[in-house]
């Protein structure tokens, strides 16, 4: 496949770039390799524990209310671990040394992330690729099931989990702050003549 020789040459260039770099790592977000460069590294664990270290990071941001994951950083004794998006269906993670520069790290595993994102996510899906070879194949019958799945979306189905949310910003309690002098007029008791 051209595009995983595409990922490949983007791991390589990214090990020149940073040479304290000791793998890297794009594999899928269900832990499939699609491509690596892992000397002494076994990938297809690597891409597993990723996928499973991505579940707890993704749980973790949502339940914090931080958003989609962006990236993931470990820290061991002999280096880091870092596991960054690569658009909707990938990931791509760096093994560094110790004496890696994080910053220089970040720059370039998001650059290089981005565009493994862009070659995979310009691959045609599974789903997709069967459903033209299918219309391919018997035109009919993709017409056929192209009116069943309209008919199946005309149907309302009932969520199973539904969220809502208000688009009504969140109110704040209001806070009171004690004066910071106090009051110059004093006091008077007030008398009431008949």
């Amino acid at each position: 496949m051209a595009a995983e020789a595409e990922v490949l040459d983007e791991l390589h260039r990214l090990r020149a770039r940073v040479p304290q770099l000791t793998g890297a790592l794009a594999a899928s977000v269900d832990g499939l390799v699609l491509a690596h460069d892992t000397p002494g590294v076994e990938p297809e664990g690597l891409a597993a524990l990723t996928a499973a270290a991505l579940g707890v990071a993704v749980r973790m941001t949502d339940a914090a209310g931080r958003g989609e994951l962006r990236e993931l950083l470990l820290r061991g004794d002999h280096g880091y671990v870092a596991t960054y998006a690569a658009g909707d269906s990938a990931v791509l993670t760096l093994l560094a040394q110790d004496r890696v520069n994080v910053g220089r790290l970040h720059l370039e595993g998001r650059r290089a992330g981005g565009r493994i994102g862009e070659l995979m996510d310009a691959l045609p899906r599974p789903d997709d690729a069967a459903a033209a070879k299918a219309a391919t194949k018997n035109p009919a019958r993709s017409v056929a099931n192209g009116a069943s799945a309209a008919t199946t979306a005309a149907t309302p189905q009932t969520p199973a989990k539904t969220t809502v949310r208000s688009t009504m910003p969140r109110r704040t309690p209001r806070t009171t702050t004690p004066r910071a002098t106090p009051r110059t007029t004093p006091n008077t008791a007030t008398s009431t003549e008949s």
